[in-house]
């Protein structure tokens, strides 16, 4: 059975905004939120970046039965891991075990802001490998301390803790990544409808969740939708590669100059249609996913969730 989420998109909305359509959502019927974790926007057009945290404490309070979760949080230079297991184990005990941990290696774009420089992919994966380690170590309380390449940790516990230790879903762009979800997390979570990434995770011994994220945009007529979307998501056609290196907004700006609300809508389904809707998420529940993160374009979120009750929801519900 598929299980849904909506994606709180930190970039394009405020913390006030961000825990009412967590509340919207729920209303709605959707199983789960996921909510980005940002420094900086992606583009300036989106306007917003507040603490993912003090925003994910807030809606574990105003929320009863919605599950929630990070996708994805870096834990290898803005945050220590110790700190990211802490922040877990204290939204996961707020929310009465409704919160697992979505953890990547993490953007440029985020991580610079501490003065450190943005280091190698090698390097990116040994610090997140490591990191991987300190926190399910921590959250399962079977680890204090622990002397590696990149972090160490010395004489840690985490005193608040949930009941049951919240789910690290590890993000993944590629096989070797995909591996290590397999490797050392409990879930994998991906924006691509790759089965090869399913096949890497499990040939790895990853038996949890497969999530994916989705990203669409519902207006009343197509052209407002492709607008919408070039407007708020051009950044998104770059792929992995150039997202991860990019130190600013005014970069991904730059680098999306050439891109075409036309570009925009061969990648992300636009429209007032549920048929082309629901093609586009049928792929990646096709693939073998099993939690899809609906990510719906732009500030219009109310029209969307509306959507959502009238056609989506039944309709994915039977997949």
């Amino acid at each position: 059975m598929v299980r849904l989420g909506y994606k709180l998109m930190s970039e394009e909305h405020g913390p006030r905004a961000l825990v009412q359509n967590a509340e919207r959502a729920e209303a709605a019927g959707f199983d789960f939120a996921a909510i980005s974790d940002h420094f900086f926007p992606w583009l300036e057009e989106q306007g917003h970046a507040p603490f993912a945290w003090a925003v994910l404490g807030g809606i574990a309070q105003a929320t009863t039965r919605l599950d929630l979760m990070t996708a994805v949080t870096c834990p290898i230079m803005r945050y220590h891991p110790a700190v990211v297991a802490q922040a877990a184990a204290t939204i996961g005990s707020m929310s009465e075990g409704r919160f697992s941990l979505g953890l990547g290696s993490g953007e440029r774009l985020n991580e610079h802001v501490i003065g450190e420089g943005w280091p190698g992919t090698g390097e990116r994966h040994e610090r997140f490998s490591e990191a991987l380690d300190i926190i399910q170590g921590l959250l399962s309380g079977e680890l204090k301390n622990y002397s590696g390449a990149w972090f160490d940790l010395d004489d840690a516990q985490l005193y608040d803790r949930p009941e049951v230790k919240p789910a690290v879903v590890v993000a993944a762009g590629g096989p070797q990544a995909a591996r290590l979800a397999g490797q050392k997390g409990d879930a994998l979570i991906v924006t691509d409808p790759d089965p090869e990434l399913i096949e890497a995770y499990r040939s790895a011994g990853g038996e949890g969740p497969r999530y994916a994220e989705v990203a669409l945009c519902y207006a009343e007529s197509e052209a407002a939708a492709r607008k919408t979307a070039h407007r708020y998501f051009r950044w998104s056609l770059g792929g992995w590669k150039v997202q991860a290196e990019l130190p600013n907004p005014a970069s991904f700006d730059a680098a999306s100059g050439h891109v075409t609300p036309e570009d925009v809508a061969e990648s992300i389904s636009c429209g007032p249609s549920a048929d082309r809707h629901l093609e586009a998420i049928r792929k990646y529940v096709d693939a073998g996913y099993d939690h899809i993160i609906l990510v719906q374009i732009g500030p219009d979120q109310e029209s969307f969730f509306g959507f959502f009750e009238r056609e989506l929801r039944s309709a994915l519900a039977s997949s």
